[in-house]
């Protein structure tokens, strides 16, 4: 077991120095993905240590707390989402909603949001063991990226 655990933790550290293309300068792979930097350090150590199940779930869950914040309401999961993200009645409102394309853009994130907090953040919460894959551990905290990114864009700070 002891040889099985140097194996995984040098894979792990080795995967967090990768050299960038062209020039020398080491960089993490959470600037090579742009994760999102208002993510809790713990985030980046979580995943450096090789805990990247805890990585992505306290990510999914600062998600979920900046939605809560900007909307105000207290509910979590899956239908705080899709609840302040309606397009009839938005708490968060990503756009002017003056068109079907910009309608459907609030419908989509409605369900990307929602289904960010059931497919990723909730197995997290409900599971013992999951898959401490960086690679799928970088995939889920870029989409979480782009979730507060787009809360951003929309003017929630």
């Amino acid at each position: 077991m002891g040889t099985a655990f140097k194996l995984f933790e040098r894979i792990v550290r080795e995967s967090t120095n990768i050299v960038s293309e062209g020039n020398d300068v080491l960089l993490h792979p959470f600037e090579i993905r742009n994760i999102h930097p208002s993510f809790p350090i713990k985030v980046r150590r979580l995943f450096d240590d090789g805990h990247c199940a805890e990585a992505t779930f306290l990510a999914m869950k600062c998600v979920e707390k900046a939605v809560q914040k900007h909307s105000g309401k207290k509910e979590f999961g899956q239908k705080l989402m899709m609840s302040v993200f309606d397009k009839n009645k938005p708490l968060i409102q990503l756009n002017p909603l003056s068109n079907a394309s910009e309608e459907d853009e609030q419908e989509g994130y409605r369900f990307l949001f929602s289904g960010a907090v059931q497919g990723i953040r909730n197995p997290g919460g409900h599971e013992i063991e999951l898959s401490d894959d960086p690679d799928v551990c970088l995939d889920h905290l870029a989409f979480a990226s782009l979730l507060l990114r787009r809360l951003e864009r929309s003017g929630f700070k």
